[in-house]
């Protein structure tokens, strides 16, 4: 039985000799979820329809521009790098069932910019399970960065985004700070950060009021903000209910200083926001998109622009930088590319400059690779001043 299992065995491997280095380079490529002599296929589970619908879009288009930028040019050692979205509207389930559905089909090297807190920690165990690298999630929750084996994040995270907000707030002299938050992980865990942030200065919030991610009690929100008539307001919000959420807020107090991280309002919100989101301060986790000061910025609108897009904002930016550190990734694990490969390439990045942006994962997890940010002021045309 052991002889005849050796001759078919060895029947086999000299068949596959014979037919040649294709078939071979074929056959390992089979071995690689999401790879093909020809392609590489990154999934992703993001927002195209519901509250944070635009995050879909700033995905599909900053990361499809850099695949379309390095593909123009070859792709990665002879394949074209594609990207699977699918659309989960912002719904952890629906999330989760998008990822095991990429990894039970085999049809995904990697993951990139899953988008969103809760989303994210519906999935991190599927993640880890799985051994399948994720690139770059569009959260920065501290509580998602535990040591992960599989997460390489690059934006910086929540809690030194919401500790700059509050030491430019507070540096202002500004008293009884107001915090509106997203009733959701996300939301709550910014309020929480906000509030030990205030703890350390001897001050607590004046007002905290939970929004849902609909924006449905949008009325009781204003009602609760309008009487307690804060300084300023911090907004720990993101999505759809930005726009409606900052017209209230000024309708109610007039005057009033409002700031907001980098998910607060995405590019969407800011077209439709116009003059009434002027004065609104923002942490910006990647550089302005509007201004070509880096080769980051530069390489990033030319690759828009050949993508047709005209538009720029800092989501797109993100999700071009998210790519661009992919890429590298897949460029270093070689043409023989594993999930395991790859997830060695991403760990042993080191001071990698894209130029004015600077990826470092420092070979221990968890892998956290940029610690960027700048505060920004809207102007009247929904761009930053200075």
């Amino acid at each position: 039985m052991q002889r005849r299992h050796f001759v078919s065995l060895a029947c086999r491997t000299g068949a596959a000799a014979l037919a040649g280095p294709a078939l071979l380079q074929s056959a390992h490529a089979q071995d690689a979820p999401g790879v093909t002599a020809r392609a590489v296929t990154i999934g992703c589970s993001g927002p195209l329809s519901g509250p944070l619908l635009a995050f879909g879009s700033d995905i599909q288009q900053g990361a499809g521009a850099a695949f379309a930028q390095v593909n123009a040019r070859g792709g990665v050692h002879g394949r074209s790098v594609q990207l699977q979205l699918l659309d989960d509207a912002y719904v952890p389930e629906r999330t989760l069932a998008n990822v095991k559905q990429l990894i039970g089909q085999g049809g995904a090297l990697a993951l990139l910019s899953c988008v969103g807190t809760p989303n994210n920690t519906a999935i991190l165990p599927v993640v880890e399970e799985a051994g399948i690298p994720h690139v770059a999630p569009v959260t920065g929750a501290a509580s998602l960065r535990k040591g992960a084996r599989n997460v390489f994040h690059v934006r910086a995270s929540y809690t030194d985004e919401v500790n700059r907000l509050i030491e430019r707030l507070t540096g202002m002299g500004l008293k009884g700070l107001g915090v509106i938050y997203l009733d959701n992980g996300y939301g709550r865990e910014l309020l929480e950060v906000a509030t030990a942030a205030l703890q350390k200065q001897g001050a607590k919030p004046l007002v905290q009021t939970a929004i849902a991610t609909d924006g449905k009690n949008l009325p009781e929100v204003l009602k609760a903000v309008g009487a307690a008539r804060p300084s300023a307001v911090l907004l720990a919000t993101a999505g759809a209910v930005g726009p409606q959420l900052v017209r209230g807020i000024k309708a109610q107090l007039p005057g009033v200083l409002m700031a907001g991280v980098s998910v607060t309002l995405p590019g969407a919100s800011l077209a439709q926001l116009g003059e009434d989101g002027s004065g609104i301060a923002l942490t910006m986790v990647v550089p302005d998109p509007h201004r070509g000061k880096t080769q980051l910025v530069r390489d990033y609108q030319g690759a828009m622009r050949a993508a047709g897009h005209t538009e720029f904002s800092q989501g797109s930016l993100e999700a071009y930088v998210n790519a661009r550190v992919l890429l590298e990734g897949l460029e270093r694990a070689g043409k023989d590319v594993t999930q395991a490969r790859l997830r060695g390439a991403l760990a042993g990045i080191r001071q990698l400059d894209l130029g004015g942006f600077v990826v470092d994962y420092g070979g221990q997890p968890p892998y956290v690779g940029s610690r960027f940010i700048e505060m920004g002021v809207l102007g009247s045309n929904g761009r930053f001043i200075g």
